[in-house]
């Protein structure tokens, strides 16, 4: 994954600290959804292999398997669950009310699941490098 910054601090050991812009759903041209309000500013921490000075633009790069696992954690996993706890109430014979209040329960093991793993797992974090000055 790709992504354009501003470089706005420097680190030891060839580290930065780089300014991204989140950008909108509608890529950033606002003028009828006015959700640009919402449009804020992300610090990542990068590696700064080109050298890089501060207030610089750079190109920034992440391990796309490392972003789509993030996803797949925070998006799927509790909608997994949602639907295990509905089809394990269903398998099981209960009502529909039953069932629905048990698919919801599993979204909510599927969320406090996610918080107690990712909680202590330092090893799990995306590592950005700079690649280009631009």
């Amino acid at each position: 994954m790709t992504q354009e910054g501003i470089v706005t601090r420097l680190f030891p050991h060839d580290m930065a600290e780089v300014a991204v812009t989140r950008m909108t759903a509608c890529g950033g041209n606002c003028g009828s959804c006015e959700s640009c309000m919402l449009q804020s500013e992300v610090k990542a921490i990068a590696k700064n292999h080109v050298s890089a000075e501060p207030g610089q633009r750079v190109l920034i790069e992440s391990r796309t398997s490392a972003v789509f696992g993030a996803v797949f954690l925070v998006y799927v996993m509790p909608l997994v669950c949602f639907l295990l706890g509905y089809g394990a109430a269903y398998a099981a014979g209960l009502r529909e009310g039953l069932c629905i209040l048990c698919s919801f329960l599993g979204l909510a093991f599927g969320a406090v699941l996610l918080v107690l793993t990712q909680r202590g797992n330092k090893k799990a974090s995306i590592s950005y490098d700079i690649t280009k000055v631009l």
